[in-house]
């Protein structure tokens, strides 16, 4: 097993930290709905990519009708 031969000090520490930082998720806005959503994604809201419609979205399931 490998044992340090001499004490890392401080600033070698940092310094090695110094990419381990975590990045903020960055977003934009939905052209067609205004939604926020990551980019080069389909929206969540609307299901529209790059101008289009990709994924049809249903309004609302009412679950007790389905079941009956």
């Amino acid at each position: 097993m490998a044992v340090q031969q001499n004490r890392k000090t401080r600033s070698k520490r940092n310094m090695r930290r110094s990419h381990d930082a975590l990045a903020a998720v960055s977003s934009t806005e939905c052209p067609n709905c205004g939604e926020l959503k990551l980019p080069h994604h389909v929206c969540g809201a609307c299901g529209h990519y790059s101008g289009r419609e990709v994924v049809s979205q249903v309004d609302e399931i009412d679950l007790d009708e389905d079941v009956a």
